[in-house]
């Protein structure tokens, strides 16, 4: 007997050292105290109720009830530990359990407040609770995940809450803060399948296809009734064999097969921006194979809207543009892809792009004579000697003054045309992209003498032609019929 009353003496000053512990905050302290009166006195409800009071100091709300739990089942009419056991269920955010816990102690007591303000919580709780689920449904993760932050303010050990917002960060790009949710739980519970879901999804919409499908599968493992779980490995599953089978496609030439497959890819998951981009870009590339060059632009802006550091696309589309000749839009996506990568390439695809769009803005004389710039010596002259001929002031004599006008501008450009291309220095300088006003050779350009020195060689110098200027020793005149 004195043995046993020893013991309990022993057990209550544990208990008053970690009373003691407690109050001045040092809990961890007051923790092992509070364990070593239970390992005395393991039938005594106030140990388990005191270590409770710890475990909730500490952030434990799951060891904290369990010792309620065990309070109360030694002592039934153990007041405290329902209030303990109420507080802790809040904290965990199960509401059920708030409930049962909160009428039980007022089964006790009906009169007792000491629970007020859990019950004024576990409401305003599960009203966000709902609030929550219902723009979940509706696909507002944003509002979503302003209801989960206020419920978690009440109930800060609620992993529920705390996946859920895991799962809104995640919807909404913020994948490192989704991350780092999903892991913490993880790391304390190995088989929480709603994290290990979380955790897929995050990889998943980083553009870690494969390991966000091992995760789904893995989560469907610990919980084969997963619906979430098994939309998005079926989600995931698709995308990653509709990718792979677009790019064997379009390795061996398969271009068409090729656009249907990235085509079809694209419509599985609009939200997956990572993967969305490289389809688009991917789709570019068969575009741009298939000539379909303008849908092959639209396609690598639809990239880099999704990414706008996606350097390939905007290469892509600089390269495109440069294709179709609308040199400036080709300047815009080099220079901005300099400012990224400051290679001698894309230096070197820039001074290109700038040369070119400098060559586009004059006079396009290869266009005004209708040859081409692979186009030889006699194909030059007889171009010139065709349009000559049909531009001719002469020939539209009576025509009105506006008609009169536009032909001899015509009749002049094309004077300057052939000057410039019927000699192969000044034909050098034109092609290397050297500006008319650095050429100097239109102020001085008498279309009439270019004309008579073409058309009469051995009269070179007489005149006869209206407005020719310059003819003073021949009666000759040209009329056309």
């Amino acid at each position: 007997m004195e043995e046993v009353v020893t013991i309990e003496r022993m057990a209550e000053e544990k208990k008053n050292f970690g009373n003691d512990e407690y109050k001045s905050k040092r809990y961890e302290s007051a923790l092992r105290l509070y364990s070593d009166a239970i390992h005395l006195s393991p039938e005594t409800p106030a140990y388990y109720g005191n270590r409770s009071a710890c475990y909730m100091m500490l952030g434990d709300y799951r060891s904290a009830l369990n010792d309620v739990k065990t309070a109360i089942s030694i002592d039934e009419k153990y007041e405290k530990g329902y209030i303990r056991m109420a507080k802790c269920s809040l904290m965990l955010g199960d509401v059920i359990g708030t409930e049962q816990a909160i009428r039980k102690f007022l089964t006790l007591d009906p009169s007792n407040t000491a629970l007020r303000e859990e019950i004024a919580s576990l409401k305003q709780l599960r009203d966000l609770n709902e609030k929550a689920a219902s723009c979940y449904d509706k696909q507002d993760y944003r509002t979503c995940l302003y209801h989960c932050d206020n419920a978690i303010k009440i109930a800060p050990g609620s992993i529920q809450n705390k996946l859920l917002k895991a799962e809104c960060l995640a919807m909404l790009e913020r994948f490192e803060e989704a991350c780092n949710i999903a892991i913490t739980i993880m790391q304390s519970h190995s088989t929480n399948a709603d994290a290990i879901y979380v955790r897929g999804l995050t990889l998943y919409y980083s553009d870690n296809l494969e390991k966000g499908l091992l995760h789904f599968e893995r989560a469907l493992m610990l919980d084969p009734d997963h619906k979430k779980a098994k939309a998005m490995r079926q989600k995931a599953k698709q995308l990653k064999e509709k990718k792979e089978t677009g790019n064997e496609l379009f390795k061996t030439g398969k271009y068409r097969d090729a656009l249907t497959t990235y085509t079809e890819a694209l419509e599985l998951d609009p939200q997956n921006k990572d993967i969305n981009s490289k389809l688009y870009y991917n789709r570019a590339l068969v575009n741009s194979k298939l000539g379909n060059l303008r849908e092959a632009i639209t396609d690598c802006t639809s990239a880099l809207a999704l990414n706008e550091k996606y350097m390939k696309a905007l290469l892509q589309r600089a390269k495109l543009y440069y294709n179709m000749e609308n040199f400036e839009e080709a300047v815009k996506d080099y220079e901005k892809a300099l400012k990224s990568d400051r290679t001698s390439d894309v230096k070197n695809l820039l001074r290109d792009a700038k040369l070119q769009l400098k060559k586009s803005k004059r006079k396009d004389y290869y266009k005004i004579l209708g040859v081409t710039k692979q186009a030889t010596e006699d194909e030059i002259k007889k171009a010139y000697r065709k349009r000559a001929l049909v531009h001719h002031p002469d020939r539209h004599a009576n025509s009105t003054d506006e008609e009169k006008k536009e032909q001899e501008r015509k009749f002049k450009e094309l004077g300057e045309a052939y000057t410039v291309l019927s000699d192969p220095m000044k034909k050098s300088r034109y092609d290397s992209g050297q500006d008319l006003e650095e050429m100097n050779h239109s102020a001085d350009i008498d279309p009439q003498q270019i004309y008579r020195q073409f058309f009469f060689p051995s009269d070179y110098g007489f005149g006869g032609f209206q407005g020719g200027g310059g003819g003073n020793s021949s009666n000759f005149s040209f009329h056309f019929g």
